[in-house]
C-alpha cells in the first residue's frame, strides 16, 4: 500500500515528521466544555462564595469573623444565621422581594405583549428588509443606558412629550383608576414611570431570542394547517405560538432575571411606591455599611434568580426531548 493511499484511508492531513500536540487526556470535547465551566467557576461561583462567606460571619470594624476557629485544641465552625432569619421576620425586605417580583413580571408581561408582535413582523417580513428591522431593535444600544433613561425623565415630566401626549388623550385618568400614578398629570417617580423605563430598556432582550426562533420556524407547517382548514387565528394560536415557547421562555428569562435586581431604573424613575431590592441593597452597603447584612441580602436575590433559570433549563430539555 502507498504511502498516499495510508494517509487517504486514515483521514491524517498532518504532513509527515510533524506531530499534532495534545495535552494528555484532554480532547476537543473536554476543552470546551471545560473552559466555560472554569469561566463560571472563576467569575461567578467563587465571588458568591466570598458573598455568602460574608453574610454568614460577624463584621468586626472593617473586617470579618473567621468561620473556623482553633483554640485550646478544639476546633470551632462559627456560622451565623441571624441576618437570614431577619430578613424573613422583618415587613421591609419581604415586602421589597415581592414589589420586585411584581413589576419584573410586569415588565415581562409587557414587554412580552409588545416584543412578539413585533418579532413576528420581523420573521415574515422580506429578507432584504430583516436587518433593517434588526438594526432598530438594536440601535439603542449604541446609546450610553444613563442617557436613555434621563431622557425618560424629560419625556415623562411636566411640559414632556409623552407627558403631553397622556394628558391631551385622557390615558392619565385610566392610568389614576389602576394606580399607576398618584395623581392628575404626575408620571414621574410612579410605578408608570417605573414599569415603561424598564419595558423600553429590556425590550429588545425579548424580541431577539422571539425573533431568532420564529425566523427558523417551518412556514410548510402553516400551508398545512390552511389546506386542512384551519383559520390563520387557529393556525396561530395551535402552530406558532406552541413552536415559538422555547424564544418565550428565552426572552422571558432574559427580562425577568435583571430586572428583579435592577437599582438604576428604580432610582431614577421610580418613587417611594416603587421601592426594589435593588435600592435595599445599596443602602446596605453604603448607608448602613453592613456587609453581612446586605450580602445575605444578595444571596437571596441570586437564589430567586436561580429558580427561573432552572424552571427554563428544565423546560428546555423537555423540550429536546419531546424533539428527539
Amino acid at each position: 500500500m502507498s504511502r498516499e493511499t495510508v494517509i487517504a484511508t486514515s483521514g491524517a492531513a498532518t504532513p509527515p515528521g510533524r506531530r499534532r500536540w495534545r495535552l494528555p487526556g484532554f480532547s476537543g470535547r473536554r476543552w470546551v466544555i471545560g473552559v466555560p465551566y472554569l469561566w463560571l467557576l472563576v467569575f461567578f461561583m467563587l465571588p458568591f462564595l466570598i458573598v455568602l462567606r460574608i453574610s454568614v460571619s460577624e463584621m468586626l470594624g472593617v473586617t470579618f469573623s473567621d468561620l473556623l476557629r482553633y483554640a485550646d485544641g478544639v476546633l470551632q465552625l462559627s456560622i451565623r444565621f441571624g441576618n437570614y432569619l431577619f430578613i424573613t421576620q422583618d415587613d421591609l425586605y419581604v415586602l421589597t422581594y415581592l414589589s420586585s417580583l411584581k413589576y419584573a413580571a410586569i415588565t415581562t408581561v409587557c414587554c412580552l405583549a409588545i416584543g412578539y408582535p413585533f418579532a413576528y413582523f420581523m420573521a415574515r417580513a422580506k429578507q432584504q428588509w430583516q436587518p433593517a428591522l434588526l438594526m432598530l431593535v438594536m440601535l439603542p444600544f449604541w446609546t450610553s443606558f444613563l442617557l436613555r433613561v434621563y431622557a425618560w425623565k424629560g419625556l415623562l415630566s411636566e411640559g414632556g412629550l409623552v407627558a403631553d401626549f397622556l394628558l391631551a388623550t385622557g390615558l392619565d385618568q385610566l392610568l389614576q383608576a389602576g394606580g399607576m400614578i398618584s395623581g392628575d398629570g404626575r408620571f414621574m417617580n410612579t410605578p408608570f414611570s417605573l414599569v415603561i423605563g424598564m419595558v423600553y430598556t429590556y425590550l429588545p432582550f425579548m424580541i431577539l431570542p422571539l425573533y431568532a426562533n420564529l425566523s427558523k420556524m417551518d412556514l410548510r407547517l402553516l400551508e398545512a394547517a390552511n389546506d386542512l382548514g384551519a383559520t390563520p387565528a387557529v393556525a396561530f394560536w395551535r402552530i406558532t405560538v406552541p413552536l415559538s415557547k422555547s424564544g418565550i421562555v428565552a426572552g422571558s428569562m432574559l427580562v425577568f432575571i435583571p430586572c428583579i435586581g435592577e437599582f438604576v431604573i428604580p432610582e431614577l424613575l421610580g418613587g417611594p411606591q416603587t421601592l426594589m431590592i435593588g435600592r435595599v441593597l445599596w443602602d446596605e452597603f453604603f448607608s448602613n455599611n453592613d456587609w453581612p447584612m446586605a450580602s445575605s441580602v444578595a444571596v437571596v436575590i441570586v437564589l430567586l434568580i436561580l429558580l427561573p433559570m432552572m424552571l427554563f433549563s428544565h423546560i428546555q430539555s423537555k423540550g429536546e426531548e419531546a424533539r428527539s
